[in-house]
């Protein structure tokens, strides 16, 4: 419904309203959604072909990343796809690519610049493609937890390990303080390796990620973690609970994964006889605790090549994904449905569209270098000293 349909309502959209549809920007809270210049519009039917033309006349000084939530009209002109550590090293493989063009979110754009060379530009295509859970835990609370588990006594026992999707600011705290980062399939290693050098391990930023490794992978209780909240004095946590704890989790977490509850896997058992639930994890603990299987994107599509004909799946991941493996393996007598009836997209994934990424192109063939992504030299060193122990571990 438009308001030219109906001006007897005097119905305006809202900041909001328009926020979402990305026709404004919010500077509090977004790095801007604005291109310096004519964005095509969404209904040009010669988008793809244009795509197509620019991306030809790159040649080889353009290299293409698509993470694996992003939508097909992307996807067709990645070069590569995967996840995001996986297609940061891709880039990292191809030095004689002038830019990367990563189509994906703000952190994994800053993690291809961290492992590129200095000679390579990377490039997302809309840069207020950014990511709830990275956004939940910024330098400046970070240090103030630092200082409360100073102050607790505990910080020269304690080992920072964050998860891929953070900052390059928090991969650079990570790396001050002798710690490593994590992906979902190697967060058990990391953890082992943390607790190799010291006693407790804060786990940033996502909570049901480190949760899951510490009690599934690792045999640990509910009881040997606490949850730090960054909005609240001392992360609303005692002195003393901090001293017991093993795992010291930050209050973050995935907006698509957190949707996934206990009573979407008892639903799906009821519809779907027989069907094996197969989870990301950053679900809930108890979605991963009821679940069949649990893994990264990549353990996902692995599952699901080696599965059966005729066997029957419900997937706990982000919806572009499932769709695209549905379709794949349709095919083959595999039935693959999404573990929630209601449809949930990465909002800010799915800000890299068909006239973002042609934007792009263009301009990058024209020779105009747009939307950079550059982490300055400090932070650079201390994120890059955090992944390379992070690729030490066995």
């Amino acid at each position: 419904m438009t308001t030219a349909q109906t001006p007897e309502l005097d119905v305006q959209p809202t900041p909001l309203a328009l926020l979402l549809l990305g026709r404004e920007a919010d500077p509090k809270s977004e790095r801007g959604v604005e291109c310096p210049g004519d964005l095509p519009s969404p209904s040009d039917p010669d988008l793809v072909e244009r795509a197509r033309a620019a991306k030809e006349k790159l040649g080889s000084k353009v290299f293409v990343l698509g993470h694996h939530y992003q939508r097909d009209e992307v996807i067709q002109f990645a070069d590569v796809t995967g996840d995001s550590f996986k297609l940061a090293r891709d880039a990292a493989a191809r030095p004689e690519a002038e830019y990367i063009v990563f189509c994906g979110v703000h952190f994994m754009a800053e993690s291809a610049d961290i492992l590129t060379s200095d000679d390579q530009k990377v490039v997302l295509p809309d840069l207020a493609a950014g990511c709830s859970m990275a956004d939940m835990a910024t330098a400046e609370q970070v240090a103030e937890c630092w200082d409360v588990l100073t102050e607790a006594g505990i910080a020269e026992q304690v080992v920072p390990v964050s998860y891929m999707n953070s900052s390059a600011d928090i991969k650079a705290f990570t790396g001050k303080h002798g710690g490593t980062i994590c992906t979902s399939s190697n967060a058990k290693k990391a953890l082992e390796w943390a607790f190799e050098q010291g006693e407790k391990v804060l786990f940033l930023p996502d909570q049901h990620l480190g949760r899951n490794t510490a009690v599934r992978d690792m045999g640990m209780t509910l009881e040997d973690c606490v949850l730090y909240n960054p909005h609240k004095p001392n992360g609303g946590l005692t002195a003393e609970q901090l001293r017991d704890a093993k795992m010291i989790l930050w209050r973050g977490h995935c907006s698509v994964h957190g949707r996934f509850s206990l009573e979407s896997v008892r639903d799906v058992r009821e519809r779907i006889p027989g069907v094996n639930v197969l989870v990301h994890p950053e679900c809930k603990h108890e979605v991963v605790a009821a679940a069949d299987y649990v893994g990264s994107t990549e353990y996902i599509i692995k599952a699901l090549e080696a599965a059966p004909a005729g066997s029957k799946w419900a997937i706990g991941t982000e919806l572009n994904l499932v769709r695209r493996l549905a379709n794949r393996f349709a095919p083959e007598g595999k039935e693959i449905v999404f573990l929630d009836k209601t449809v949930c997209f990465c909002s800010t994934m799915n800000r890299i569209d068909l006239p973002h990424l042609v934007w792009t192109l263009e301009s990058l063939a024209e020779g105009n270098l747009v939307n950079r992504i550059e982490v300055d030299k400090e932070t650079e060193a201390f994120a890059k000293l955090a992944l390379e122990r992070m690729l030490a571990l066995p």
